[in-house]
């Protein structure tokens, strides 16, 4: 019966170097993937970038999308191909030439919500997008075991903590199938910078305490933090 109100997420992670390709990526996206997405029932779908990808080789885009049925997420690949729409708005992207592929590669994510958020929130935020700060965090665990020790962290008391000060977390995912395996990943969104820096200031402290508790002790191993801004066509 649990699996019943658990929510799963897909993060799609592209993987490019130009601007050309982030261009028709980005055309892509808003043109004919997310239209499709709509159709096939998928509601809200978030599309955020690195705010430092214009100093990186390896640029990204991240595509976030949840569903209560995780079978929607292992039919998509067919279903989405049935939407004519889709096939002629995504043309450019779709028939793209070998030699000019509009990445370089595509990661999926799939993950399964945290009991303590089991599904996705929309950030309540009035700043314009160019001005949000996306926060997506990705902790990695020394063991499974350790893993699900911190996932039982944020259950047990973190996400309170969050949820306190404001943090307008979107997701919190236990990765179910990824790269870098046991993983959790969340996403905490801000008006801007200088309110992401406040929120971290006063999160610490209300922290502290259960940090130093014995029962949560070396239970990341590496902690991977992007902050982006969302697309203006993002749903999220």
């Amino acid at each position: 019966m649990a699996n019943a109100t658990t929510t799963y997420f897909q993060l799609k992670v592209y993987h490019f170097q130009t601007t050309e390709q982030e261009q028709v990526i980005d055309r892509f996206l808003e043109n004919a993937y997310l239209p499709a997405m709509h159709k096939l029932g998928f509601k809200d779908v978030g599309v955020f970038k690195p705010i430092d990808n214009k100093d990186k080789a390896d640029k990204l885009v991240y595509v976030l999308s949840s569903s209560s049925n995780l079978e929607k997420f292992a039919s998509l690949d067919v279903d989405i191909l049935k939407d004519k729409q889709y096939l002629a708005s995504g043309k450019e992207y779709l028939d793209a030439a070998h030699n000019r592929a509009p990445y370089s590669r595509v990661e999926t994510i799939l993950m399964k919500a945290f009991e303590g958020m089991p599904s996705l929130s929309i950030p309540k935020l009035k700043a314009d997008k160019r001005e949000r700060v996306y926060e997506l965090r990705s902790y990695e665990g020394p063991t499974e075991k350790l893993s699900a020790n911190k996932i039982a962290m944020f259950n047990n008391g973190e996400i309170d903590i969050f949820n306190k000060l404001n943090f307008n977390a979107v997701f919190y995912g236990q990765v179910i199938a990824g790269s870098t395996m046991p993983n959790l990943i969340y996403l905490t969104t801000f008006e801007n910078m200088t309110a992401r820096d406040a929120h971290w200031k006063a999160f610490g402290p209300l922290y502290k305490p259960m940090a130093e508790l014995p029962q949560y002790q070396n239970n990341v191993s590496k902690n991977v933090t992007n902050l982006c801004r969302p697309t203006d066509y993002s749903d999220i």
